[in-house]
């Protein structure tokens, strides 16, 4: 049996700085990993994603250079390539992370899974860990709907966010099974590398908790590139039979779906990537040995500090459920450290999560940037409002550039000026929108954009038209 300090299960995006500012501070620190170091932002998560959109765009820039008087042959996708750079990239992010750990003498690292066999105890393999402060950053993985036939599919075509980064072979044929972010992010890159793709999404919108123009201009730009989508659809069974399809064996999975008006349709596929949901990485952890309280999904509850349902437990990150971004896991980990040393931090953060502005950032082209409440979100609210919109073909520098789909938007208080949202669907959508976030941070009212001098031309001009839009 050892003691430590601190234990923190999971090496996620807060479980790892926590550790090691822990062990900075001469703290004696137990972080256990069954997997690769960084969690699923690092390994299957942001990295390896954006990593393989880059080459997608490459390939989709070159399809499209005759627009800008650039006249070559369409590309030649060697998919072992880009997953090969993939890796080697996502294996800097990991050595970079064995590196944090190996320099560090107070932070010992165990390979293998770990269980609670009390509320401060934890069994990792044969070995027993103590510790008054344990700190849980398991993450979540992808869920598995229940659909009938699924189970009896092969398994090497039923696809995750995490096995996809490694085929090595364009799909034929890709359905995508949930129209958010990991569903249209993965279905772009895919269409672009030269599948054919159809998404299928149960709501009557894709990424349903935007408002509704948002969605429809990103699905127009989407279906502009030759994706298709069946939208307030249902997935009913799997089957197997010979296609109908001339591709004959190479599309051996058949969905039967309902469309929204109730019609039954059969859909072929050379794969079908599960894009419906995640589930929390609780299951082993056996909590009830810790008295540790879950969600009925399995999400751990935590009270505004993130500490759990049992003093000296605290949880971090997507396990606890809410925003499932890699920044809400970081400032996780500040949020824990300023309450366990009572520290300071700078006049925009806080010691608990209540109230935080959460950025975010679908990473399509284009791409889309989004902070605060929707529209829809802010009228439920009761908030009187005043609302901004213009299309990214009035900003110069989209046009000047050929990248003028989508628009920029903006959800105001009416009665005190402040922006209590924004969304901006076009290039750089996520860049731009912090910019917009920070007059939220101090409080500015909206008309302080109004009245700034914009570099031109660029993108942020185009906030110049977006304020004069307001009424």
């Amino acid at each position: 049996m050892s003691r430590y300090d601190a234990i923190i299960i999971g090496s996620g995006q807060g479980g790892n700085p926590l550790a090691h500012k822990l062990a900075d501070a001469g703290e004696h620190v137990a972080l256990i990993e069954r997997d690769h170091l960084g969690g699923s932002c690092i390994n299957f998560g942001c990295t390896p994603t954006k990593t393989m959109i880059a080459s997608g765009r490459v390939a989709a820039t070159i399809r499209e250079a005759a627009a800008y008087g650039i006249h070559t042959s369409d590309p030649s996708i060697n998919m072992a390539e880009v997953v090969a750079r993939k890796n080697r990239i996502v294996k800097q992010w990991r050595d970079g992370q064995q590196a944090q750990v190996d320099k560090r003498s107070s932070l010992d690292l165990f390979r293998g899974s770990a269980r609670f066999v009390g509320p401060h105890s934890v069994v990792v393999d044969d070995e027993t860990l103590e510790s008054d402060r344990i700190f849980i950053d398991t993450g979540t993985r992808a869920r598995v709907p229940e659909i009938d036939g699924l189970d009896k599919t092969d398994p090497d075509r039923i696809l995750t966010n995490k096995s996809i980064h490694d085929l090595t072979e364009i799909p034929d044929q890709l359905i995508v099974l949930g129209g958010s972010y990991i569903g249209l992010e993965f279905g772009q890159l895919f269409r672009r590398l030269g599948s054919g793709v159809t998404v299928v999404e149960r709501n009557e919108r894709i990424i349903s908790r935007e408002d509704a123009d948002i969605t429809d201009a990103l699905q127009d730009a989407l279906e502009s590139e030759g994706m298709k989508f069946f939208t307030g659809a249902r997935v009913k069974s799997f089957m197997h039979r010979q296609p109908s399809s001339d591709a004959g064996a190479s599309l051996p999975i058949v969905l039967a779906i309902d469309d929204s008006r109730g019609n039954e349709i059969e859909l072929e596929a050379s794969h079908v990537l599960l894009a419906v949901g995640r589930t929390p990485n609780t299951d082993d952890l056996d909590l009830e040995a810790a008295g540790v309280a879950t969600d009925d999904h399995g999400y751990i509850e935590v009270n505004d500090r993130l500490e759990t349902s049992v003093p000296g437990i605290w949880a971090l990150g997507d396990v606890k459920g809410g925003p499932a971004f890699t920044h809400i896991s970081y400032d996780d980990h500040l949020v824990i450290l300023n309450n366990l040393h009572n520290t300071e931090r700078d006049d925009a953060s806080t010691d608990t999560i209540e109230g935080r502005i959460v950025p975010y950032a679908l990473y399509t082209e284009p791409e889309l940037g989004r902070v605060g409440l929707t529209e829809a979100q802010a009228r439920e609210a009761g908030h009187r409002l005043k609302v901004g919109s213009i299309p990214m073909s009035h900003v110069a520098r989209a046009v000047e550039s050929g990248q003028t789909a989508g628009l920029m938007k903006v959800v105001i208080d009416a009665d005190t000026d402040q922006i209590l949202g924004a969304a901006i669907l076009g290039p750089h959508g996520g860049e731009l929108v912090q910019t917009l976030m920070t007059l939220m941070l101090v409080d500015a009212p909206w008309t302080k954009l109004k009245r700034a001098v914009f570099i031109h031309p660029t993108l942020t001009e185009g906030f110049f038209g977006l304020m004069e839009s307001v009424s």
